[in-house]
């Protein structure tokens, strides 16, 4: 997957502490029975192509990939009831002689299309994936499967609370605002978009594609999905890597208040206030790491004081935080530069009254500040409010923003900002199982990641026991394997997929 390394998985880190351990949940034979007819029912390969405009879906027909549509169960309580469709996209194995199987990969997200992605995926795992079938799949609700659609003006991810309570409170407003209206036209499907569905319709897809055993690359809340699999599914799971990987404790928004996120993302922003002042002359936003975080803050206080006139947007202190930490998902270069140019175009407007932004903070304004990405936005809202309940006390919310505020001014109120699964229509239908179990797979981790930290990594593979980890460290990259260019860890990550065996014990790689 040759990408530019700043990437859009976003760091939808889903999680709940205090559940029973249970054993990882072997297949049902009863339940197997229920679910016969969609475990064998054709699979209708066709063209990607949906229509003389769809060029993504022309693209996937040049390049040789195949797609259908695999019905599954809306409700596994009721498979006999209505069926939803999940759309997969299929690249061939070309070594059939080491044929390994279908290999699932989930860029997270939650709900992050995948199907589109498929040639890249090919290129990307290169001679390692020749003995797969390399399979897209958009998670129920996403992309080119049944889809949802909330009709939100806006999104809601990543908002902060802001500097006060005023601004705390159009968080309210907006959140509730958006769950009332994803019950007015959605109501019937919400509870049903859980990453624990998704992991069953993935059982449905092995079983309809003839194969004994799944693999499966996860990258961010994709990792929740594999390990979500390997515990209901434990003897059907054959090699599981997952990458830069959460909390299996605390599932669906409930790791979003982590204050040691928060800590990552102030020390991470430290980082590039060094390199910016360092290089002054380049950059002109202060000559000492101090002079450039301060500026920094008084954008914030600018924003919160009078909304930003951006371009043709308004930007206020709810939306400056999550601006700025998406673009510390890594330490690459071009990150650095396009956060120091965001920086000035909001200084710039601080002082002025107004500025134009940069191309790509005028496409990060138009996903938060209007309803273009609406529909991607709904998937992920169902999968993250079906994941876990979450608090409905609207005070709660705002004790745990004022308790974090002083260690984290910046980022403490966006970690722990109000959602709209605080007001969804329904709480989730099944309560989250607890993932413990002894399924090999191997975990991929950057010991920097300020979205998914280490330590959500670390407990992800004592929680599956049977499990390695790779950790790159003095990187802060969330995505690893195959977007980093580590040596290290692609030998590693492809040596596994090669065969099958996990690597003797941890490994720790510099580059």
């Amino acid at each position: 997957m040759n990408q530019p390394r700043r990437r859009t998985l976003l760091a939808v880190l889903a999680t709940t502490a205090g559940l029973a351990a249970v054993p990882a949940v072997h297949a049902d034979t009863t339940q197997d029975a229920k679910l016969a007819p969609y475990h064998n029912q054709h699979v209708g390969w066709k063209s990607c192509q949906h229509g003389v405009d769809d060029t993504d879906g022309h693209a996937l027909d040049e390049a040789g990939v195949q797609c259908a549509d695999i019905r599954v169960p809306l409700d596994y309580n009721r498979p006999g009831r209505r069926t939803i469709t999940v759309a997969i996209a299929r690249s061939k194995a070309t070594d059939t002689a080491h044929y390994a199987g279908p290999l699932i990969f989930n860029l997270g997200g939650p709900a992050n299309p995948a199907l589109n992605t498929v040639p890249l995926a090919r290129q990307g795992l290169g001679a390692t994936g020749a003995k797969f079938d390399i399979i897209g799949m958009d998670v129920r609700f996403s992309g080119r499967s049944t889809p949802i659609d909330c009709g939100w003006p806006v999104n809601w991810l990543p908002r902060s609370a802001g500097t006060d309570r005023e601004s705390f409170n159009r968080m309210v407003t907006q959140s509730r605002d958006l769950a009332h209206r994803c019950a007015r036209t959605n109501a019937d499907v919400l509870p049903y978009g859980s990453t624990a569905n998704a992991a069953r319709d993935m059982d449905i897809i092995r079983a309809a594609l003839g194969a004994s055993k799944l693999s499966f690359l996860g990258y961010s809340q994709g990792s929740y999905l594999g390990a979500q699999y390997m515990q209901r599914f434990p003897q059907r799971a054959g090699r599981m890597v997952l990458d830069s990987a959460v909390d299996p404790d605390r599932p669906g928004v409930t790791s979003f208040p982590d204050r040691t996120v928060s800590a990552r993302r102030g020390a991470a922003l430290r980082e590039w206030a060094e390199l910016a002042a360092a290089q002054n002359d380049r950059f002109h936003l202060g000559t000492t790491t101090g002079q450039v975080l301060s500026t920094v803050n008084r954008v914030y206080r600018a924003a919160a004081r009078t909304q930003l006139r951006v371009g043709q947007y308004l930007v206020d202190d709810t939306i400056i935080p999550g601006v700025i930490a998406n673009l510390l998902v890594d330490d690459s270069e071009e990150s650095a530069v396009e956060l120091a140019a965001t920086v000035r175009v909001l200084v710039q407007a601080a002082d002025t009254g107004s500025a134009e932004p940069t191309e790509a903070l005028a496409s990060t304004l138009a996903g938060q500040l209007t309803g273009r990405d609406s529909a991607q936005r709904s998937a992920a809202a169902a999968v993250q409010c079906a994941d876990a309940p979450v608090s409905r006390d609207v005070e709660t919310y705002w004790r745990d923003i004022e308790a974090g505020r002083a260690a984290a001014p910046l980022f403490g109120p966006l970690g722990s900002n109000i959602t709209p699964c605080a007001f969804w229509p329904n709480p989730p239908r099944e309560a989250p199982i607890r993932i413990r179990n002894s399924v090999p797979a191997l975990v991929v981790q950057a010991a920097g990641d300020v979205n998914a930290i280490l330590e959500m990594g670390q407990a992800i593979h004592r929680a599956l026991n049977g499990s390695r980890m790779i950790t790159l460290d003095g990187a802060r990259d969330h995505g690893v394997y195959l977007f980093r260019g580590s040596g290290c860890v692609d030998a590693a990550v492809n040596a596994y997929l090669d065969t099958g065996d996990l690597p003797a014990a941890d490994q720790t790689c510099s580059e």
